[in-house]
């Protein structure tokens, strides 16, 4: 079994780290021939999937196992990863193997950074025994220092990590969930996190203040809602508080026809929706705090297209922008349950 990679794009990776380790301390993730897979199924909250192709992140990329595809599953804890890529992100290079230090599993990422050093100290360039600052002998011309050069430094930190059999994990798949009602393209994820977590903060204050000394109250539930006709409103209520915001003028992607297994799009619940006109909306309602770190996963940027099955879940496909044109593309989906009345 060999894994090999440098490391193409660490500042990417590092965000990506960033926004799964928010939601799951632990991945499972899976490296094949064909991609590189992240998932996270934690035990309340959101789970992620996310299927990344090679070129986005790595290059120079080796794998070897007995599995096919030359599959390998490993169980990965995120902190000790993004902490690693974050001491990485002004290196010259980074690469990454999977190894063993003393018969235990570990990804080694190595770190290689160059940094200018002289051997003589700085002597200053003002001529000291000139009292005028601006005058013709004020600066002393001086040899090029011909002792600079490149200091090259090595650092290496080990992740420990299992490797997973492939029987443990071919009973795990991504959920199943009915055609959504609704479909639209997100606004900025950065505009909306402000807003929803706004949000979230004003229905706690609220919330806590009239339970008096319950800092320890439920997250607050954020109403989500979207049409087929451009709009997305959020809300959030209390007893004693009851506020939205809504975006209008958005575009409600159009469904590719040979996705559809009859073919026929007019009997999708979308469809019906879009014929109930502007004010038929497919509502969900999630966890404040958690929806405030899924929106973390806006600082990578990309179209972000929230699927919404009325009363029941919002599914997002985040799709990455590709570093090369023509390569395979990326998408991280997330899965939110909502919450009953």
């Amino acid at each position: 079994m060999r894994f090999k990679t440098s490391v193409r794009n660490i500042q990417t990776f590092s965000k990506l780290t960033a926004s799964l380790s928010s939601l799951g301390k632990v991945a499972w993730v899976r490296l094949d021939d064909d991609a590189v897979r992240f998932t996270i199924i934690p035990e309340t909250g959101t789970q992620v999937w996310a299927s990344l192709s090679i070129e986005s992140i790595f290059e120079d990329y080796t794998i070897q196992s007995a599995a096919p595809n030359n599959t390998i599953n490993l169980e990965l804890p995120l902190p000790p990863l993004h902490r690693a890529l974050k001491s990485a992100i002004n290196a010259t290079s980074a690469s990454i193997r999977l190894t063993k230090k003393d018969g235990v599993p570990v990804l080694s990422l190595t770190i290689i950074t160059n940094t200018m050093s002289s051997g003589n100290g700085a002597n200053g360039f003002l001529n000291g025994a000139n009292s005028d600052p601006f005058g013709d002998n004020a600066f002393r011309e001086e040899a090029l220092d011909a002792n600079m050069r490149d200091r090259e430094t090595v650092v290496t930190q080990d992740i420990p990590i299992r490797v997973l059999t492939a029987v443990s994990v071919e009973g795990i798949h991504e959920p199943r969930v009915r055609e959504p009602d609704a479909h639209i393209i997100l606004p900025s994820l950065i505009q909306l996190k402000a807003i929803s977590d706004r949000f979230t903060k004003l229905a706690m204050a609220t919330t806590t203040a009239t339970k008096s000394g319950n800092s320890s109250a439920a997250a607050p539930k954020l109403e989500l809602a979207a049409n087929m006709h451009g709009s997305l409103k959020l809300r959030i209520a209390t007893d004693s508080l009851n506020i939205s915001s809504v975006w209008t003028g958005l575009t409600n992607p159009e469904l590719d026809p040979g996705q559809i297994e009859d073919g026929e799009l007019e009997n999708l619940p979308s469809a019906k929706l879009k014929a109930a006109g502007p004010d038929a909306w497919s509502t969900v309602r999630i966890d404040g705090r958690d929806w405030g770190k899924v929106l973390s996963v806006g600082r990578l940027g990309g179209r972000v297209i929230a699927c919404f099955a009325n009363e029941h879940a919002l599914i997002l496909y985040v799709y990455l922008s590709n570093y090369d044109d023509g390569a395979d593309e990326s998408v991280l989906t997330y899965y939110i349950s909502s919450f009953s009345v």
